[in-house]
């Protein structure tokens, strides 16, 4: 694998739950779609343990090869921005939705 392409894993992996939780979010605050906001909490349960598997295998990935360590921990910091991302949205849906 070359260096590229584990960082483009890491922007992938974080633009593709970036992109899904904003279209809940826009959406449920734009249309008052009760689903939309129910899907975006699914999506909170499922980017998680995703996003989690991802950043151990890049991890374990640039364990074994050396040379990669540094751009695998690139990518999984990519993937940690949605963290707070996730949380800022976590609460502003509650928020919205009067919880």
């Amino acid at each position: 694998m070359k260096n590229k392409d584990i960082i483009n894993i890491g922007k992938f992996t974080f633009l593709t739950f970036l992109i899904l939780g904003n279209i809940c979010l826009i959406g449920y605050m734009i249309a008052k779609i009760e689903a939309l906001a129910y899907y975006g909490f699914v999506l909170l349960l499922f980017a998680t343990p995703v996003n989690l598997v991802v950043i151990i295998i890049l991890i374990i990935y640039g364990i074994i090869h050396q040379s990669y360590l540094k751009d695998c921990i690139k990518a999984s910091l990519i993937i940690c921005f949605n963290i707070p991302i996730a949380i800022l949205y976590f609460y502003l849906g509650m928020f919205l939705m009067d919880f």
